[in-house]
């Protein structure tokens, strides 16, 4: 039940990351892959092409901006003209740029919401149609344990995060009835280069690893097995819900 062959993925911020490692992940259980990013990020995209090709699954890659709108139609339109139609839709695409709640510039409060809530909801709308048409599909929100609880110099990607999760909520009541399930994914602490510039230092990274009851910090991959629960029919009854995923730093 949790092979995803000819099933085609659609993951948002996949050059690099989570994203990349759910890209890959999705691939090794069967899925076709469509993977976008800002324009800027091809070199990574196409990186997780060749590894998605070599394991004998397709792979479409688009370069879009996930805060246009008309961007994200665009690149929706042409993915399900060439993959023939987006079966599972994962929202990663996100940004954290630390800062007190007191010092934040209204630029960069404004530029999280775009990313981490408008973008999710842009995306989202978009692929949904075919999704309704089918009376099938799966949606996976790539949240944080911040939107739990938020965190000192977080507070506004605590605050998309938590968007993140009620738009879940949301989206699960207002699809359910046409056969979609939208479920959410609160990642802990996980290793990637946004993680690790977060932390700062070894010492941090030291104390949240005694921190968490499993003694280590999360790698991409281990996103990976939640997803394809979320996206196959293992979760077929399970809507509506966020699961942490994070080592156990957050038990609520």
């Amino acid at each position: 039940m949790s092979d995803l062959t000819n099933k085609v993925v659609l993951v948002t911020g996949a050059s690099r990351g989570i994203g990349r490692a759910l890209a890959e992940g999705l691939a090794e259980h069967g899925a076709d892959v469509v993977i976008c990013d800002l324009p800027r990020e091809e070199q990574g995209l196409n990186e997780a092409k060749s590894a998605i090709e070599k394991l004998g699954r397709k792979c479409w890659v688009f370069g879009a901006d996930i805060t246009d709108k008309s961007a994200v139609e665009n690149m929706v339109a042409q993915a399900t003209e060439q993959a023939g139609q987006i079966d599972v839709l994962v929202n990663n695409a996100g940004i954290l740029k630390p800062s007190l709640l007191e010092d934040l510039s209204e630029g960069d409060w404004d530029a999280h919401f775009a990313v981490n809530g408008k973008g999710l909801l842009f995306v989202t709308n978009a692929v949904l149609p075919q999704m309704r048409q089918r009376k099938n599909g799966r949606i996976i929100n790539i949240a944080s344990i911040a939107a739990r609880q938020g965190v000192p110099t977080q507070g506004h990607y605590a605050a998309t995060k938590a968007t993140a999760v009620t738009l879940t909520r949301v989206y699960a009541q207002e699809t359910g009835m046409d056969g979609i399930t939208v479920n959410a994914i609160c990642p802990g602490i996980i290793l990637t280069e946004m993680g690790k510039n977060n932390l700062g230092s070894e010492e941090a990274i030291n104390h949240w690893k005694e921190v968490a009851a499993l003694k280590r910090l999360g790698e991409p991959s281990d996103i990976v097995g939640p997803a394809v629960f979320f996206a196959s029919d293992l979760s077929a009854f399970v809507t509506g819900q966020a699961l942490n995923v994070c080592g156990g730093i957050y038990f609520h």
